[in-house]
């Protein structure tokens, strides 16, 4: 008998997302918009792509941080790729 061999299925769920920031960022402190740009592009991933594990890929960090920390830009558009163990990686669309 010819033994079956078990596929192993990688699940892939890829989407593309343009983050607003601009409602959030102006309403904190100048010196502190940069950050708080980067931990809204990770809760919003968090709560789109239903995963706690998130990583930001560093193209996304470098165009954020492209302006400086008081003037990061008003939305972002990112490519959120979730493999079958939850990871998201969070990639610069372009």
């Amino acid at each position: 008998m010819a033994e079956k061999k078990k596929e192993v299925k990688k699940e892939l769920t890829e989407r593309v997302y343009t983050i607003p920031l601009r409602k959030k960022t102006v309403k904190t402190v100048k010196y502190k918009r940069s950050p708080k740009a980067i931990k809204l592009i990770r809760e919003f991933l968090k709560k789109h792509m239903k995963s706690d594990n998130v990583i930001i890929d560093k193209k996304v960090n470098e165009k954020v941080w492209a302006r400086g920390i008081k003037s990061p830009p008003g939305k972002v558009k990112v490519k959120a790729v979730k493999d079958s163990t939850g990871k998201v990686i969070a990639t610069l669309e372009e």
